[in-house]
C-alpha cells in the first residue's frame, strides 16, 4: 500500500531531504514550504501521516498541529525541530505524535517513526480479557 505523507517545511534544503528520505520509504510525498500551504492540501487531500517543521512563519508547527488536529484527529504526526529539546518540546505539549531533534541522527529517527507511525495497528484487547469472555458467554449459554 503506497502511504501519502505531507511534509512542510519553510527550509528548502531540508524540505527536498526529507522528501527523499520519506519517498526511499516507498511514499508518496507531498512537499509543500508553508503552513497555509499545507492546510489547502489537507483539507483537500487525505494523508496517512504529516511531518512538519517547528519553526516556520505565519503559523508555527504546533499551531499547524492544532489545526490539523481539528479536521481529522487520529492523522498521525511528527514534529521536527531544531530546538526540540531547549525548549522541552514533546508530544505531550505540542500535540505532536512523536518530536524529533534535528541533529546528525534526524534522518534515521524521522524513518523508524514513520514507519512505526504507518503501520500502526489499532490495539487488540489483551488474551486473558478475550478468553474470559469467552468463558463467560459459554457459561451462560449452560
Amino acid at each position: 500500500m503506497l502511504h501519502r505523507i505531507l511534509l512542510v517545511d519553510d527550509n528548502l534544503q531540508g524540505l527536498r531531504a526529507r522528501k527523499v528520505v520519506l519517498e526511499e520509504l516507498g511514499c508518496q510525498v507531498t512537499a509543500v514550504s508553508s503552513s497555509t500551504e499545507a492546510l489547502q492540501q489537507f483539507g483537500s487531500l487525505s494523508f496517512d501521516l504529516v511531518v512538519t517543521d517547528h519553526q516556520m512563519p505565519e503559523m508555527d508547527g504546533i499551531e499547524l498541529i492544532e489545526r490539523i488536529r481539528a479536521m481529522r484527529p487520529t492523522t498521525p504526526v511528527i514534529l521536527v525541530s531544531g530546538i526540540a529539546e531547549a525548549l522541552g518540546l514533546s508530544d505531550i505539549n505540542t500535540g505532536a505524535d512523536l518530536v524529533i531533534q534535528k541533529s546528525c541522527h534526524e534522518i534515521s529517527a524521522l524513518t523508524r517513526a514513520a514507519t512505526t507511525l504507518l503501520t500502526k495497528r489499532p490495539p487488540r484487547k489483551p488474551a486473558a480479557v478475550q478468553g474470559s469472555l469467552t468463558r463467560s458467554a459459554a457459561a451462560g449459554r449452560r
